[in-house]
């Protein structure tokens, strides 16, 4: 990789050198030919024509065989540095590709054991439910029995407050009863006896 970057860089200097020199060369071949001003007059093959393609076929066949050796070993060493980077790019997508089939592993792995847990869950909730639904029951066996000796003790209580409300309303009826029975004599003389009998 290294070598192919230092010729990289040694082969494109010397293809811009060689570039400047033949178009260098070709401006002045270009340049030798007649500059007249006056109407080119159409002429054939001169000999300064056949001196042109002989100095560029000079000039290309020396540019040639000075540029031969540098451009095939840069070349060459691109070609190999291609090849590493290729080399490289395939070992990476290998390791790529068996990251990518242990995540795929991992994820189906994954959907087993989330699978799993929603079993267990499931298998959870249904236990709670039968748990809750039998402590419900019990607690409304509870309830229900709370409600029957409430319902009786408020049954004693009502009959208790309503025979105390009959005792009570029948004494007064006794009371007035009596009241009306008895005359102020018959007062005076319980009275009395009362207070005898408190007094011995």
């Amino acid at each position: 990789m290294k070598f192919a970057s230092r010729w990289e860089g040694k082969g494109s200097a010397i293809f811009s050198f060689a570039a400047i020199i033949l178009l260098g060369f070709a401006g002045a071949a270009l340049a030798s030919s007649g500059g007249g001003h006056e109407a080119a007059a159409p002429k054939g093959w001169v000999i300064t024509d056949t001196y042109k393609v002989m100095n560029f076929v000079v000039l290309a066949a020396a540019l040639f065989y000075i540029a031969k050796k540098p451009v095939k070993e840069f070349f060459s060493s691109r070609t190999a540095g291609i090849k590493e980077e290729l080399k490289t790019l395939e070992q990476k997508k290998t390791e790529s590709e068996r990251i990518l089939a242990e995540y795929a592993q991992k994820i189906s792995a994954l959907d087993q054991e989330a699978g799993q847990i929603v079993a267990d869950y499931v298998a959870q909730g249904e236990a709670a439910k039968k748990r809750i639904l039998a402590e419900a029951e019990a607690q409304a066996i509870k309830l229900e029995e709370m409600a029957k000796r409430n319902i009786e003790q408020e049954f004693k209580n009502a009959k208790e407050g309503l025979r105390q409300e009959i005792v009570e309303k029948a004494l007064a009826k006794a009371e007035v009863l009596v009241k009306e029975s008895i005359s102020k004599e018959d007062q005076d003389r319980l009275v009395d006896d009362y207070l005898t009998k408190v007094v011995a």
